[in-house]
């Protein structure tokens, strides 16, 4: 998928039905999200308008369709944390092992100097090993350990925090 023509463009709200529905298609897994029903869009148009230029929310096009979407949110809300962010990154179902999220997650790391991030985080469930595997190979490393804070389907869940200085 590296070398297919991709365009990364600012989420608009008429993009958000995609955006959901490509959120939902994770869910099922109980390996990316602690969602455990389907959301709606009305739900997450507050979250899609607390992006700015500095936390932006971009969709990703393949010949039009948007086939994923990268976050960047602040982490814990405080000032002093200014220059730490989250980053979230969902492929569309179609999009999934083809190389398109180690694409995204370099591109996400390249734009941190111009959004003002030092230090990028993934909040990964412990059990999603091909994403820690994805993180790790971009530098990214264990900041963080949550054991058992998480329950999907009556199974504790641990959660990973991965940092990596910018």
């Amino acid at each position: 998928m590296n070398n297919l023509p991709l365009t990364i463009r600012k989420a608009e709200l008429i993009d958000l039905p995609k955006i959901v529905d490509i959120y939902n298609s994770t869910i099922e897994s109980r390996m990316v999200t602690a969602d455990t029903t389907l959301v709606d869009v009305d739900s997450k148009v507050e979250w899609f308008h607390q992006h700015n230029e500095k936390r932006p929310l971009k969709v990703v096009e393949l010949d039009g369709t948007i086939c994923a979407w990268i976050s960047y949110q602040n982490f814990y809300g405080r000032p002093a944390y200014q220059k730490t962010a989250e980053v979230s990154i969902y492929l569309d179902q179609d999009a999934r092992g083809k190389g398109l999220g180690g694409s995204l997650l370099e591109k996400a790391i390249k734009e941190c100097p111009s959004l003002e991030i030092e230090n990028l985080l993934a909040f990964i469930f412990s059990h999603n090993v091909p994403s820690i595997k994805l993180f790790n190979k971009f530098g990214f490393e264990q900041w963080g350990y949550f054991p058992g804070v998480a329950e999907l389907d009556s199974v504790k869940r641990d959660l990973v925090i991965l940092g990596k200085k910018i």
